[in-house]
């Protein structure tokens, strides 16, 4: 199967790019090659002959037809997005133009390869999003965001994505276009671009930094292993049922805070202090993100279902493996905190 996987640079990309070369697949990257990409994420398939990359921007229409036409993907897979919620708060208008604009031009980029080839049955359009769209739940463990949750997004960020989920449904029901679409929780793990909250604590830690958390840090994510998200998402758009949405979690749910002291635990033991103190001494409550959501959790009873999928890594395995892949690869992480805002929590401006 050839694939075509936008964003394939990116964090969640190039674990889809790594895991489907492994596979076997062809696959073609797709990457603007913005701030937060990286080609070093997929370094260890590039000199695969079933691997090709396009530097091309999915706002460009034109580039986008003579990518389909050159490379005749048999699915696409659709990552690229703007994705950083305090950067959405800061300059939504990137958020805009990549992820609804550049969705709209990918959705009419496929359907048009799509009916040139005849409308074959095996094409799908994959598209990957967040379960930030439904908004915020209450603390009762009993309340999950299910796929039939109606959207309510609360940032910049996840009003760019539900606008994009709810483009792709529209080409589905109105042209035809095959499609399957994914809603994920947080996803952490190796290659995490340096500016999300997992990375910033382990580097900010080991450089002795504060360690930043939003208001008390009572808010609460489902934290979902990047290499297991690669995974679902590859099964989901080999057997995922057509115009059908999928919610992928990691069954992980953890306040913020008590993220932060794992992680702190993990430092403590793997990279003792040299004066014997615990990391989670530099822990520093920062104002808190405007219209931060409280809680998201994921009910992945669907994908299970009906995909027999499940993650295999518990959020304290995952984590151990996250911080000893950083501290072994400063040489990727190094160069990239010297990019803009990178380290920083941005989204306080007015």
């Amino acid at each position: 199967m050839k694939l075509l996987v936008t964003g394939g640079a990116g964090f969640i990309g190039s674990a889809v790019v790594r895991r489907a070369i492994a596979d076997g697949n062809q696959v073609v990257n797709l990457d603007a090659l913005t701030y937060a990409a990286c080609l070093d994420n997929v370094a260890s398939v590039a000199d695969s002959p079933n691997y090709a990359f396009e530097q091309v921007d999915i706002r460009d229409r034109a580039a986008l037809d003579t990518v389909f036409a050159k490379h005749r993907p048999d699915v696409v897979m659709h990552l690229a997005a703007e994705s950083h919620v305090d950067r959405s708060i800061d300059g939504p208008g990137d958020f805009i133009e990549t992820n609804i604009t550049g969705t709209y031009n990918m959705l009419e980029a496929a359907r048009a390869y799509w009916v040139a080839q005849g409308k074959p049955e095996a094409f799908r359009f994959h598209h990957i999003s967040t379960d930030e769209v439904f908004g915020s739940l209450p603390a009762d463990p009993q309340v999950m965001f299910t796929e039939d949750t109606p959207y309510d997004p609360r940032s910049p960020y996840s009003a760019s994505k539900a606008s994009s989920d709810h483009l792709v449904r529209a080409w589905h029901e109105t042209y035809g276009l095959p499609v399957v679409l994914t809603n994920c929780s947080n996803n952490y793990g190796p290659f995490h671009f340096p500016e999300k909250l997992v990375p910033v604590v382990i580097l900010n830690a080991i450089a002795g930094k504060p360690l930043p958390i939003y208001g008390k840090g009572d808010n609460i994510r489902d934290w979902l292993f990047v290499e297991d998200h690669a995974d679902a998402l590859l099964l989901v758009v080999a057997k995922g049922e057509l115009g059908r949405s999928y919610n992928i979690g990691g069954e992980n749910e953890r306040t913020n805070l008590e993220l932060v002291r794992t992680l702190c635990t993990i430092l403590d033991r793997l990279q003792p202090k040299a004066d014997g103190g615990s990391y989670a001494d530099q822990i520093t409550f920062v104002t808190d993100r405007p219209g931060h959501d409280a809680r998201y959790a994921i009910d992945p009873s669907r994908i299970r279902t009906e995909l027999g999928w499940r993650p295999s890594v518990t959020v304290e395995e995952g984590l151990e493996r996250s911080v000893r892949w950083y501290l072994d690869n400063e040489a990727w992480w190094r160069p990239l905190q010297e990019r803009h805002g990178v380290g920083q929590r941005l989204g306080t401006k007015a």
